[in-house]
């Protein structure tokens, strides 16, 4: 997600599931090439497993980010054809690349020779009058014949034209259906739905019908729903954080050394701002953060002193024998 699934937000997350598969925001190959690689592609230890997605329509541009990539130590690279904002369309990139499905597959192809890392392309179903589902198995057949690896499928069509990013995020009727026919008619490809999934039970109501689940917004907007990803969808014997003043304590010494290096604390703490969403103390825990990271001296003790007050008030709305988190 543009502006959100930075390596901050990887950081954090790392912190809530240690197997979930992680997005990087969508970078250009233009400006990974020609840009600072450093700050654009700089990972944590124990970032993986990530994938790059990159932006970007030119086969020889993208061959040499995905090279990069992999020098990075990126888990694989996701080709977007689903953005739909007015920026991306001037590029001549995103969503309107569905309607170029050869032009894509050469994109893939050189792609897959920069790099022994796997390929992706995440794609709506469909855009504009370009929307029905013959269109996007046409297109996915293509895309799958140039050595395609993941198909991530966003289940609404896009409008390029009168609604915003947000609004075809929202306006555009779900068509999960499609999805489940594309992977029952293409069983060999590995298909992951993306599009309206908000919580871990959708998660595996969908993975009765597909490979994947891509969640987003959702999970920036209560990320505390990633927590249990790991004993619920991959079988792990616990997970890495028991409850959000857990999870929001292991932050603290990724904070003190991402600030000696350099970065800046609202970066660092903008993740996590609703970690205690619906919690005893979490507007009190946001505000604290949001409110006092661009004060002078401020530092990591500014989240010691959120945790500090948001368990203080929690406890005083536990009942006897009852677990906070």
């Amino acid at each position: 997600m543009m502006d959100r699934t930075d390596r901050f937000y990887r950081l954090f997350a790392r912190r809530l599931t240690r197997r979930t598969l992680l997005y990087s925001e969508m970078i250009t190959a233009a400006a990974i090439v020609h840009g600072d690689r450093d700050h654009l592609l700089g990972k944590d230890e124990g970032d993986n497993p990530v994938v790059l997605q990159l932006g970007g329509d030119d086969p020889t541009l993208l061959a040499e980010a995905t090279r990069i990539a992999a020098d990075y130590g990126y888990d694989e690279v996701n080709l977007n054809c689903g953005c739909p904002s007015e920026r991306v369309q001037s590029g001549s990139f995103g969503v309107v690349l569905m309607g170029r499905p050869d032009h894509v597959a050469r994109c893939v192809e050189a792609m897959r020779l920069a790099s022994p890392l796997p390929v992706g392309v995440k794609h709506r179903i469909g855009f504009d009058e370009l929307d029905r589902y013959e269109d996007m198995l046409d297109f996915v057949d293509r895309v799958a014949a140039a050595g395609c690896d993941r198909l991530t499928v966003h289940a609404r069509k896009a409008w390029t034209q009168g609604l915003s990013p947000r609004e075809n995020r929202e306006i555009p009727p779900l068509r999960h259906d499609d999805v489940w026919r594309l992977k029952h008619e293409r069983p060999e490809l590995l298909i992951e739905i993306n599009g309206g999934i908000r919580d871990l039970d959708a998660t595996s109501a969908h993975l009765a019908h597909v490979d994947g689940v891509m969640i987003g917004r959702a999970a920036w907007d209560d990320p505390w729903i990633l927590a249990d990803a790991d004993r619920r969808l991959y079988g792990e014997a616990e997970n890495p954080a028991a409850t959000r003043i857990e999870a929001a304590r292991a932050m603290l010494p990724h904070i003190e050394r991402r600030l000696t290096a350099g970065d800046r604390l609202h970066h660092l703490l903008r993740p996590m701002l609703n970690l205690f969403l619906g919690q005893p103390g979490g507007r009190r825990f946001r505000r604290i953060l949001s409110e006092g990271h661009h004060q002078p001296g401020a530092d990591a003790g500014l989240l010691e002193r959120a945790i500090a007050d948001v368990e203080a008030i929690g406890a005083n709305h536990l009942s006897p024998g009852a677990s906070f988190g």
